[in-house]
């Protein structure tokens, strides 16, 4: 959120209420909340490393809503679906009559989220500033409710819900890397940023496989997971791939690494995602992943593992899309995260966020 669209929409009279909770969905670790009474936020945001950087602020930060609020400020995401589940969260959470605030850029569709919203509820002008607008609403219940967020079934057997990535069908590049798995998979593997769980059940079907762990920054996207996994072979851990250290390392590792965090693509992230599997891999392990034809990583793969190879999938070489396969790490080639992420048995409650990956 802006800060001058903030500072512009509190001036207004009433703009928050003077007690109780304001939930503060989706803010980011670079959000400026600093006009807002920390004291009294809730805030509400799924994404483990702005989990983690929020907290570390100070906020109370939860992946989903707790209970009722006084009010509430809604960052609004790009995906629509999701924007309006988040709408429709904030409009039951918050008391009736409670103020919410929606802001977002013009390029994340806030324009477009005016417009809706303005066909069920009455809504304050708008105040447009730095490329995005702010506006708010009172909360009436009931009346976003068709917005709410429904589950989807993308694949047989499978479940997941607005703003999870690839959630309306299958990922084409882990459908190809899941063809280029060999029959016989390494005992101890991990599935680096596992989403919803597709590509961790094809590798639960291979021959060999002891245990898998999946790893996801995403909560809602885990909770898919685990509704979509019940093999006892999985646990499940809410972290931030990146900044992961393992008590036990894997011997394989299967990962589709995302490389956007906005709109901007950042090959940074990806390269990032393979020294962390080469860092966590045992020195003898393997990694099979999947990335854009486009991106440079294999410079960076073959830096961090003693062998590396392209796989050509059973239909042929795909024009968008490149398979690795990388054996050895390198010893110290690697930074490792400086933190132990603990599997994630009984997570709060509640609806989740998500962002966008690829």
């Amino acid at each position: 959120m802006s800060h001058t669209r903030l500072s512009l929409a509190l001036d207004a009279p009433e703009a928050l209420p003077v007690e109780g909770r304001i939930a503060v969905f989706r803010p980011t670790a670079e959000s400026d909340l600093s006009l807002l009474p920390k004291e009294r936020l809730h805030l509400i945001q799924g994404f483990r490393p702005d989990y983690d950087a929020l907290t570390a602020r100070g906020y109370t930060v939860s992946p989903a809503p707790e209970g009722s609020y006084a009010g509430a400020v809604v960052f609004l995401p790009r995906a629509k679906a999701e924007a309006r589940a988040l709408l429709a969260a904030a409009c039951e959470g918050v008391a009736p009559g409670g103020v919410i605030w929606v802001d977002g850029m013009k390029t994340d569709g806030i324009d477009s989220v005016i417009k809706d919203v303005r066909a069920h509820l009455e809504i304050s002008d708008p105040i447009a500033k730095a490329h995005g607008k702010i506006f708010s609403f009172s909360a009436t219940s009931g009346a976003l409710a068709a917005w709410a967020a429904k589950p989807m079934h993308p694949a047989e057997g499978f479940t997941t819900l607005p703003g999870v990535f690839s959630a309306d069908g299958v990922d084409r590049g882990s459908a190809l890397l899941a063809a280029c798995l060999p029959e016989h998979l390494p005992a101890k593997m991990i599935d680096l940023g596992a989403g919803w769980g597709w590509l961790s059940a094809q590798v639960l079907a291979r021959e060999g496989v002891e245990s898998l762990d999946l790893v996801e920054a995403e909560h809602s996207a885990l909770e898919c997971s685990k509704m979509n996994i019940s093999d006892p072979r999985a646990r499940f851990i809410w972290g931030d791939v990146t900044h992961l250290k393992l008590e036990n390392r894997p011997t394989g590792a299967v990962m589709n690494p995302p490389f956007h965090t906005s709109r901007t693509a950042d090959p940074a992230l990806g390269a990032a995602f393979i020294r962390s599997a080469a860092g966590l891999l045992s020195l003898s392990g393997t990694l099979w992943m999947v990335a854009n034809r486009h991106l440079p990583y294999e410079a960076v793969l073959r830096e961090t593992f003693h062998e590396v190879h392209e796989i050509t999938p059973p239909t042929g070489r795909d024009g968008a899309f490149r398979i690795f396969r990388a054996e050895r790490p390198i010893a110290h080639a690697t930074k490792p995260g400086a933190a132990v992420q603990k599997p994630v048995s009984a997570p709060p409650k509640g609806r989740r966020v998500a962002r966008t990956r690829r």
